[in-house]
């Protein structure tokens, strides 16, 4: 029963991280919006150990800043917080490209369906599901290189990604930023590591900051 119990918990706990996450990534939990344990309990119907325990996990992922007396807060982001993040993703996709390509080599139909979704997107303007979609492309690549610590240091940085992409807004044209994708996607499909990382950077280094 005990066991059972322990499961449910940490199954609800991840409903709430997962809740909570969405909310602060689309804008509706902006920078700074306290986070009271108790009205989030009682808004998804749960108990506050849940809570608390999801709460551990966004400020674990630097999502959330909690300080004694004073609660739980979504995490300021400044622009250095910015700028620094995607020198870091830039070069972290880089190696991915190069560790990933035999995994993907004639292997690349995620990467198009999602480069599909991508195009789409910038061709309404939704920036929304850009976002979605773009952080599911670049992800997919990073987990192809099956380095557990370099997936688990790019979704450290997602935060600051998906805040780039709203600041971005008026200053990028989406159509064109988008095209790169279909060039890392020729060079994963002919297992061409080193070109891929080099696109990869090229990429992530043209997003205005």
């Amino acid at each position: 029963m005990g066991k059972a119990l322990a499961i449910q918990r940490d199954s609800m706990a991840d409903r709430v991280k997962q809740d909570l996450l969405r909310r602060i990534l689309n804008g509706d939990l902006p920078p700074g919006t306290r986070l009271v344990e108790l009205q989030i309990a009682r808004d998804l119907n749960t108990s506050q150990g849940p809570v608390r325990e999801a709460l551990r996990e966004l400020e674990a992922m630097e999502l959330v800043t909690t300080e004694p007396y004073k609660g739980s807060r979504v995490r300021e982001v400044s622009a250095n917080d910015v700028r620094e993040a995607y020198v870091v993703r830039a070069a972290l996709e880089e190696l991915a490209g190069r560790l990933a390509a035999p995994h993907f080599k004639g292997n690349v139909a995620r990467l198009r369906e999602e480069a599909t979704a991508i195009r789409a997107a910038a061709r309404k303007n939704d920036l929304e599901a850009y976002t979605l979609h773009d952080v599911n492309f670049h992800r997919a690549i990073v987990a192809g290189s099956a380095n557990r610590i370099l997936l688990r240091t790019w979704d450290s940085l997602a935060f600051e990604v998906r805040i780039q992409l709203g600041l971005s807004r008026g200053k990028v044209d989406l159509v064109e930023v988008q095209q790169a994708h279909w060039r890392i996607i020729d060079a994963l499909e002919k297992g061409a590591g080193s070109q891929a990382g080099r696109l990869l950077h090229e990429h992530i280094s043209s997003i205005p900051s």
